[in-house]
């Protein structure tokens, strides 16, 4: 009833329909191999570290994510957390579920919203998507970690800036054990999840495996050690 009086518009095209119609899901940039074995990055070639994630120290086995964070897609993330676009959740584990492989998980947590914005936005989309997720890979869905403080947005801030930004910004809410699937909407330079996942495995997690609808793509990222 509520989309005949007020009927809906793809976020890509603005057409009447779906909030992201079928041309434009298909549109999008799929991240597939040759990837990054560590961050999950496009290659040129298969690599264990591009020349994004060489040289640092992360928490995460590796990370995958479905498609590539380019404008498009910018615009879709943007309305579904600033908007409450609930539905959003089950079309992006959709193409979540079709890119990334099944992982070897025993439980999906999910990256913890700031408090103020949760309230303010009314839902978490990390979280919607952790869940819908959690229902396909027929795992369970665990609110394992929490906020230590309130963080600044990472939006805007260079690489070091977010890593210092996030830096202690986690701890795990109890006891963890066995292997992790860490949920986020985006991987940006990777800060955020590998401090989270850094508090997944100081609290006893033994493998953390991060999986994000979205990811930046940087140019010159591709070349590393094979």
């Amino acid at each position: 009833m509520l989309d005949l009086l007020l009927p809906q518009h793809c976020l890509g095209c603005s057409r009447t329909g779906p909030q992201v119609c079928d041309t434009c899901t298909q549109r999008l940039r799929r991240i597939v191999a040759p990837l990054c074995a560590r961050c999950g990055g496009p290659t040129a070639w298969p690599v264990a570290r591009c020349r994004e994630c060489a040289g640092r120290r992360l928490a995460f086995a590796q990370a995958r994510a479905a498609v590539a964070y380019d404008e498009p897609v910018r615009r879709i993330v943007a309305a579904w957390k600033e908007r409450g676009l609930r539905r959003l959740a089950p079309w992006a584990a959709d193409l979540v579920v079709d890119v990334v492989p099944h992982p070897t998980a025993d439980v999906v947590a999910f990256v913890p919203p700031d408090r103020d914005r949760r309230l303010k936005r009314g839902h978490h989309a990390a979280e919607a998507l952790a869940r819908e997720l959690a229902a396909r890979w027929d795992l369970p869905a665990e609110p394992l970690l929490r906020r230590t403080r309130p963080a600044p947005r990472q939006r805007g801030l260079d690489r070091v800036a977010r890593r210092r930004n996030v830096r202690g910004a986690f701890a795990a809410a109890g006891q963890v054990r066995g292997r992790i699937v860490l949920v986020d909407d985006v991987y940006t330079t990777g800060a955020t999840v590998n401090a989270a996942a850094s508090a997944l495995r100081r609290a006893g997690a033994r493998r953390v495996e991060v999986v994000t609808f979205a990811r930046t793509i940087r140019r010159g990222a591709a070349c590393g050690a094979a």
